[in-house]
């Protein structure tokens, strides 16, 4: 891997800068250079976030992603805010829902799976979605080891839902899984 820039997008509340502040520890506990930044829109809570980490073998130079490796999207208003700037042949994950313009699936490699859902009926833990979209971009992207990815969960989440957000990253693999098949 040179170099791996990385969107995660949702609305404020649904933890996806906590998603990409995960995936940077885990990378960086591997041995790797990251950087992890994030903005929020002026609602905060309720209006659309974005985060976003670059990790690399490599010192990195320039801070800012400006086209990603993977785009994952939570909701229809962050997919089409952030998807104009996208790698050739990027990754692109939504939520099930999300209505993704025939365009981008036929330039990208599109995924749709049951983030929301998944937290809501599997986990049985709607907080759980960030956890879940941690475990499917590290299984795409191969950023981190099991191990570091899942001690940076760890370092993260609330004392006693430990058991509860380890089901939820490994369930977020096993949807990328799945959906190879």
């Amino acid at each position: 891997m040179a170099k791996t820039e990385i969107r995660m997008t949702g609305s404020g509340g649904q933890g996806v800068i906590m998603g990409t502040i995960i995936i940077a520890e885990a990378a960086y506990e591997d041995g790797k250079h990251v950087v992890q930044c994030q903005a929020y829109g002026p609602e905060a809570r309720g209006g659309s976030s974005k985060a976003e980490t670059i990790v690399s073998d490599e010192r990195i130079t320039y801070t800012k992603v400006i086209k990603p490796d993977i785009l994952l999207a939570l909701t229809q208003v962050s997919l089409d805010k952030y998807v104009g700037c996208l790698k050739n042949k990027a990754v692109v994950v939504v939520d099930e829902g999300i209505n993704v313009p025939d365009e981008i699936e036929a330039l990208h490699t599109v995924y749709h799976l049951p983030i929301l859902d998944g937290a809501a009926e599997v986990i049985k833990n709607r907080m759980s979605a960030n956890i879940i979209s941690v475990g499917v971009v590290n299984e795409l992207l191969h950023v981190a080891s099991q191990k570091a990815i899942e001690e940076a969960v760890l370092n993260h989440v609330p004392k006693g839902t430990e058991e509860v957000n380890l089901k939820a990253l490994h369930y977020g693999a096993q949807l990328v899984q799945e959906a190879n098949k």
